[in-house]
C-alpha cells in the first residue's frame, strides 16, 4: 500500500484541475493562481533569458494577463506576458514545486515527483537488481514558501480578504 505517493497524486490532481478549470471558464473574483516549478527539470520549456534569470525554480502567477492555458495529463502551458513581452512556457507535473490560490487560502508544497518504485531485489527497466530497497516517494506537505526566488506570504492575502 503506497499510501504516500496516493497521497501525492491526489494532491497534484487539486492542482491540475484548479488549472484545468482556470483553462476552461477563467478565474473567477480575486482567484490568482501561483505555480512554482523547477526550471532546470526535464521537460520544462522556457525561454533562454528566463531560465537565465530563474536557474533554479520560478514562480508564475496566473491571474488577469494569461493565454492559451493547456492542461493534461504530463502538465499545463500557458502565455504569459514577461516585461512585455509573451512567452510561451510548458511544464512536466513532477517539475512543479507547490501551488497555491491565496483567495481560498490554499496553499500545497510538492516534493520531487519520484518514478515508479520498485519492489526490494527487483530491477526497475535498464537497471540491475539491487538487494537495497528502492527509495519510497516523499509525502506531499502543506505549502511553505517556495525555495528560491520570490517568497510570499500568504497571510497578508488572508488580513486583506477578511479586512474586505
Amino acid at each position: 500500500m503506497d499510501y504516500p505517493r496516493w497521497i501525492a497524486e491526489a494532491l497534484r490532481a487539486v492542482a491540475r484541475r484548479a488549472l484545468d478549470h482556470a483553462a476552461r471558464e477563467g478565474l473567477p473574483g480575486d482567484h490568482r493562481l501561483y505555480v512554482s516549478f523547477r526550471t532546470g527539470e526535464p521537460g520544462v520549456v522556457l525561454a533562454p533569458d528566463l531560465r537565465e534569470i530563474h536557474p533554479g525554480e520560478m514562480t508564475v502567477i496566473l491571474q488577469n494577463q494569461f493565454w492559451d492555458l493547456e492542461v493534461d495529463e504530463d502538465g499545463f502551458s500557458v502565455t504569459l506576458a514577461f516585461g512585455g513581452s509573451r512567452q510561451h512556457l510548458s511544464v512536466p507535473w513532477g517539475a512543479v514545486t507547490a501551488f497555491a490560490d491565496p483567495a481560498a487560502e490554499l496553499g500545497l508544497r510538492f516534493e520531487p515527483a519520484e518514478p515508479e518504485t520498485v519492489a526490494p531485489g527487483e530491477a526497475a527497466p535498464g537497471q540491475e537488481a539491487s538487494p537495497e530497497p528502492a527509495p519510497g516517494p516523499v509525502p506531499v506537505t502543506p505549502a511553505g514558501p517556495p525555495a528560491g526566488g520570490e517568497v510570499v506570504s500568504m497571510d497578508r492575502f488572508r488580513r486583506q480578504r477578511r479586512e474586505e
